[in-house]
């Protein structure tokens, strides 16, 4: 029996275009999250969104993992730009994933890391080879680099900067460093699309509240087609 595809936003919003596109044939509720069973591009999908933050996103991607033995995690969703080239919209796949906020220096060991972990946690080359075939047949423009995981909503040009110059970060969000570190763990490919809501900087709440639906729609379509192509 083919293994699903799991796939993963934070919040309904991200998840409602992916949820309009399948044919979902069964709900269950576990852990206080909803996962729903059925078929996208004709292929067997898992899903669900885990609610905002680096916890909630564990417990979902575990949940997938253990419960269901998807065979690959897939997360679409909205990001803040870093990169100053990137504007409301446009897409971003990365390359590896990393939590800004773990703090361990007074120990030694560089920001992000956790002994027995990794400062980064790389995304699988197969599925992001696929992503890129699947844009430039989309006539879409994929920007590629680190995305920063934290439990925090940056509107803070300074902290912005810092997250840069310490991860070589391109964009920033709320969930992917911890799905990173649970596929790790498991051993599950995964990828991770996201598309900018915002500036991460002064003011980054309105936009993002202004271009969450817009930019979860462009994540969620080139996400559909992706899975079409697996």
């Amino acid at each position: 029996m083919e293994k699903p595809i799991g796939i993963m936003t934070a919040m309904p919003e991200e998840l409602e275009p992916i949820l309009k596109r399948t044919k979902v044939l069964k709900v269950d509720e576990i852990g206080k999250n909803r996962f729903y069973i059925g078929k996208l591009a004709k292929k067997p999908v898992v899903m669900g969104y885990s609610k905002i933050g680096k916890v909630f996103s564990a417990i979902t991607a575990t949940t997938l993992i253990l419960k269901y033995e998807i065979s690959k995690l897939l997360f679409s969703g909205v990001a803040g730009a870093i990169d100053p080239s990137l504007q409301i919209g446009d897409l971003v796949l990365a390359t590896a994933t990393c939590q800004h906020d773990v703090d361990l220096t007074p120990f030694g060991h560089p920001h992000g890391f956790v002994p027995e972990g990794a400062v980064c946690f790389y995304t699988d080359n197969s599925l992001n080879s696929i992503a890129k075939r699947v844009a430039t047949r989309l006539g879409l423009e994929l920007k590629e680099g680190i995305i920063a995981t934290g439990d925090q909503f940056i509107a803070d040009n300074s902290r912005k900067k810092w997250i840069e110059e310490q991860f070589g970060a391109i964009a920033l969000e709320m969930e992917g460093g911890a799905v990173g570190k649970v596929c790790w763990s498991f051993n599950i490919p995964y990828l991770i699309l996201r598309a900018i809501s915002d500036g991460a900087g002064e003011g980054a709440e309105v936009d993002f509240e202004t271009f969450l639906t817009q930019s979860s729609e462009r994540s969620a379509n080139l996400l559909a087609h992706i899975v079409e192509q697996i």
